[in-house]
Parts: C-alpha cells; structure tokens; sequence
C-alpha cells in the first residue's frame, strides 16, 4: 500500500489521519491527526459525528495535535532514528482503511451524492477543460474525501498529481480568475486581509512582507461563494527518496539570507527551494547550505528562482549514504517559533 501527501487513513479506533509527504518508515506512515469522533462534532457520516483537531496545517497546531495523542493514543507518537524527531506515525497494522484522492473523486464524478459533490464535479470539469488537465490527474481530498463533509459549510480540497500537471493547473486558474464573469474568483481584499493578520501573527512577518506573500498565492480561490484548495502531489517517478537513504541531524536555529536557484520542486509539500549565496547571521564559516525545505504549504510555490528571501528555521546537517553531507534549512518545526521564508523587499 503506496501512500502519499494529502492521502488519508482511518485508524482501527476510528480516527481519520492525513498523511504528511513522502517520507515513511517501512511499516508506518507519517500524518498527522485531523478528524476524531465526537458527539459535538459538526462533520458526519453514517450516523456518527467527528471534530476536526487542528484547524490548519501549521505546525503548532501539528504539536497541539501530537498532546491529544500522547494523553490518548500513545501508540501513533514515535520516535524517528531518520529525522531524529518524535511526530505522529501510524503503523500499518492499525489501518482500517486507507482513503486516496483520486479514486475519490472518480466516484463524485460518476455519481455526486449531494450539492457540495455535483459542484465538485463542475469545478474539476472547468478546470480540466481550460487546463488540458485529464480527470485522471486529479482527486478530493479533506472531509469530501472521507465522505463526513457538511455540503452547507464544507470547502473543496483538490489534489493535481505530478509537477507538470500543477502547473497547468496554476496557469488555467490564474486565466480563469481573471475572465470577466467566471465563476471562479480571487478572495476579496478581506480574505487577504485575513491571510494577511495569520502570516504576521504565526510567522512574525513584517506587514509588508505578509501582504506580498498573501497576494501570491495561487492556489486558495472561489468557485461561486465556495472556497477551494488546489494541491500538487508528487507523481511515483517524482518521489526521488526512500526512507533511510538521507539521515537528517538537528544543528540549532538559524535564520540569515540566500538567493533561490531553483524553485522546480516548491510546489510540493515539502516545499524544496535550492539556494546558493546563503547568508548566516552570526556565523563566520556558513555551512555548505543547499537548500530550504518547508512544511508549511503556505510557503510553496511562492518564491521566484532568481529572488533574494530572508529566511529562520531549524538547520539540519543531512548525511547522504554513498555521499558527502551537507545542509539545509527547515520551516514548519516544533523546535522553532516565528520560522518563515519571506521575500528581502
């Protein structure tokens, strides 16, 4: 059973995780916990309710999460000898089922079970007609994917499989939104606004810096008066290591400068900028830093090869079995508060 990003797995006591990257030890899966059962819970499905843990993928909320395991399901914490961190992990022999985008949205298409699913298939329809996208290269994932969403509050949560797809994808939706009477739209100022307040609240970005990374995004629109995600998954022949093969040691916090040279793999989470002219404060001999991978999905696909950004995050030494180590930079750590990327403006 191949799992990947944004795939979802319901465990033998009934918990829904969502699976984080690509990175799995050989008997468990890395992901974290978003939906448990509850009799407050405003999601459903065949009669009973659930409550979503985390509100977003940040990575306090993440460790907020990682405290309701810990007091109750001890047994999704682990150690990883891989990463040297403790995170969620849920072993394959506690899997009920697992839940995949793709085959998901097959479904929807064929047959829509309620309002939120036909709009659904209109949304992927549009988007795949002006994308020259096939259906087949595209999934739901979130509570539609379970089948507990609420059709009257619920939003739409896409996937695009493979790098060249994405970008089709990101062309097509910046088209779309820009066509006078599209049903698809960019957020308003105030949901700028709102993205904006959340960037300088959970990241200590500057107004400025916030405003300008909040106007990038791409992938965060409305279709009619829903709001919609689109995420890029990695492909198999994209997913280029296997557990093991890289071993990751903490260093210390960092933070300095680096231009970004090449940007091909920021769509994905993690997003994987490559660098060079990195800058540390407060270090006269900087390691060999070669690239800053974020975990926050808030930073993909946001900065242009090319462009100088300023950046704080866990430093990692990275040894390569067969070759030299070397270093990067992390963002969306327990370790660090106040970690980000942002452009030097």
């Amino acid at each position: 059973m191949m799992l990947r990003d944004r795939d979802y797995v319901e465990t033998l006591e009934g918990l829904f995780f969502c699976v984080v990257g690509y990175l799995h030890p050989p008997d468990k899966y890395t992901a974290y916990l978003k939906y448990v059962p509850s009799q407050d819970g405003l999601w459903s499905r065949g009669g009973t309710k659930y409550a979503r843990v985390i509100r977003r993928y940040h990575a306090l909320e993440v460790k907020e999460s990682m405290r309701v395991l810990e007091e109750k399901y001890p047994h999704y914490v682990h150690y990883c000898p891989v990463r040297h961190i403790r995170i969620s992990m849920v072993p394959r022999e506690d899997i009920k089922k697992a839940y995949v985008p793709r085959e998901r949205l097959a479904e929807i298409v064929s047959s829509p079970g309620d309002k939120l699913e036909e709009e659904v298939s209109r949304l992927v329809d549009i988007i795949s007609e002006v994308s020259k996208v096939n259906c087949s290269d595209l999934g739901v994932t979130g509570s539609i994917l379970l089948g507990i969403h609420n059709p009257e509050f619920s939003d739409i949560d896409l996937v695009v499989y493979g790098c060249s797809a994405a970008l089709e994808v990101m062309e097509a939706l910046a088209e779309l939104s820009g066509r006078e009477g599209s049903p698809i739209r960019r957020p308003g100022r105030d949901k700028l606004g709102e993205w904006t307040a959340n960037l300088i609240n959970l990241f200590g970005l500057s107004p400025r810096q916030a405003r300008e990374i909040a106007s990038r995004r791409w992938n965060y629109l409305r279709f009619h008066n829903r709001f919609f995600s689109v995420h890029p998954v990695r492909k198999d022949h994209e997913i280029r290591e296997r557990y093991g093969e890289k071993v990751y040691y903490p260093v210390g916090v960092v933070e300095g400068e680096c231009l970004v040279r090449d940007a091909s793999e920021s769509v994905f989470l993690p997003a994987v900028y490559r660098v060079e002219e990195v800058e540390i404060r407060g270090w006269r001999d900087v390691p060999e830093v070669r690239e800053i991978v974020s975990y926050e999905g808030v930073f993909s696909s946001i900065f242009r090869e090319g462009e100088r950004v300023e950046f704080r995050g866990k430093l990692e030494r990275v040894h390569v079995k067969g070759g030299r180590p070397y270093y990067r930079v992390v963002i969306g750590t327990f370790e660090v508060r106040d970690n980000y990327i942002a452009p030097v403006l």
